[in-house]
């Protein structure tokens, strides 16, 4: 069997899954070949789909022989008889690790970054490439995935050699695999088309998965508007995006932070955490694409807080938005642009979120914020932490400030950002609520009130 491409063959391999539809699976692709792969796997599963970063270490001078591999996590393995048939050094093994271990970072950052990990506890991840020459790469990734706390991990391939393929049934506690030719050459030998996948197509890939995902989620309840609109705010026309769901409970107004805009993956995985907690949200640009060039206008938190307000005085009258409180939600200089805006006795500001944000920009204009405010600042990111623990000693109204452990300044680390999205709920929904404020109760231990 010759397959045309990953996605011939995911489909192909798709069809010898089906029993797995039952037992809540987490289909789980091996960047990047093994993505597409297992996209088609996980539509026909209807199962979400995620990544498991793993690098192959390859020997120096037969880079497709692998030695060994790592993983996210510290997972790493040695191949022994790799090493030994290799004659292969310390020396020689540190410098490929070394390297491999600076692209697992860099690839595992700009993943999870826009795609937060699903969790594997207790279910059953399906581990999916596009197939498997030594096995390296396949093994760590079971053995992510049981770190994880996978309940049951599935080895699912188009094609592996029969040998190699017998080595892995110890790591999974069910394989799968279309092919199993005796005479191996290479995986691309049993494709027609097996060109490279990029990071673009894999990103975009989970981000269609992810609507998907969403879109399932919501049933028969689509939102009453889901839309592109354009904002007059003085002189300038805003691009943003307003998403009301049916019987909302309170309106956020985004603000994103500088070289930023309404696109920004961290806002819209906020924005639609929120949506399925019952809020109405609108993303937008705070700048117009001629003023973005001019990088003094992204600091100049006056305009930015002047364009927030003329957008809220926009949005109150819309239809479905009209009687409903209204929130903020700023990240970085935008949370700055949110309290001075919040602050301005021309606009009735219910709530305001903080994600990483220099109140220190805010000005004087801090002390006049009446608005109940949460700041939302990563454990490690250290002067920006700083810097909020001033401003909610300085601050009049109710401020709580929450710190994520672990977390820097974009929220990038694993599990960071939905920490981020549910604090950021639970405070927006009880405070634009009708409940009463005091109901809230944040999740963190890291915690102070003024």
């Amino acid at each position: 069997m010759v397959f045309h491409d990953r996605r011939d063959a995911g489909r192909r391999l798709a069809e010898r899954l089906v029993h797995l539809r039952d037992e809540d699976p987490v289909v789980v692709g091996l960047p990047r070949g093994g993505v597409p792969v297992a996209c088609e796997v996980a539509r026909v599963l209807d199962a979400p789909l995620d990544v498991i970063v793993v690098r192959k270490l390859g020997v120096p001078y037969q880079p497709e022989l692998a030695f060994g591999a790592i993983g996210e996590d510290d997972v790493r393995l040695i191949n022994d008889g790799v090493v030994a048939y290799g004659q292969l050094t310390g020396a020689d093994m540190a410098a490929v690790e070394r390297r491999e271990r600076e692209e697992l970072a860099r690839r595992t950052e700009r993943l999870r970054r826009i795609h937060p990990r699903i969790s594997l506890s207790g279910r059953t991840a399906v581990i999916v490439d596009d197939g498997i020459a030594t096995g390296a790469t396949a093994r760590a990734a079971c053995q992510v995935a049981r770190a994880h706390g996978a309940a049951r991990v599935v080895l699912a391939v188009p094609v592996a050699p029969r040998d190699t393929l017998a080595m892995l049934k110890d790591e999974a506690d069910e394989v799968v695999c279309l092919e199993l030719p005796t005479w191996f050459d290479a995986v691309g030998s049993w494709y027609r088309r097996f060109g490279q996948t990029s990071d673009a197509e894999v990103t975009e890939l989970l981000r269609r998965a992810a609507e998907v995902a969403r879109e399932a989620d919501t049933g028969d309840d689509p939102p009453l508007r889901d839309e592109d609109v354009l904002v007059r705010a003085g002189e300038a026309e805003l691009a943003g995006h307003l998403t009301i769901p049916e019987n909302p409970k309170g309106m956020v107004v985004f603000a994103h932070g500088s070289g930023s805009s309404r696109h920004s993956p961290r806002n819209r995985h906020v924005a639609e955490v929120l949506n399925r907690a019952g809020l109405a949200t609108l993303l937008f640009d705070l700048l117009t694409p001629d003023e973005e060039i001019h990088r003094a206008r992204v600091f100049d938190i006056e305009l930015l807080s002047r364009r927030l307000v003329d957008v809220t005085g926009w949005l109150a009258p819309q239809d479905d938005v009209t009687g409903l409180r209204i929130g903020y939600f700023g990240a970085s200089t935008g949370a700055a642009a949110a309290l001075r805006a919040a602050a301005d006795p021309g606009v009735e500001i219910a709530a305001v979120v903080s994600r990483g944000g220099r109140p220190d920009l805010t000005g004087p204009a801090l002390a006049a914020v009446r608005a109940p405010t949460l700041l939302i600042v990563g454990g490690d990111d250290f002067a920006v932490l700083e810097l909020n623990r001033l401003a909610a000693e300085a601050m009049s109204c109710e401020t709580v400030l929450t710190v994520v452990p672990g977390a820097t300044h974009l929220f990038a680390e694993p599990g960071a950002l939905e920490k981020v999205a549910e604090l950021a709920r639970d405070w927006l929904v009880n405070q634009l609520a009708p409940a009463p404020a005091d109901d809230f109760r944040t999740n963190s231990a890291n915690e102070t009130r003024s």
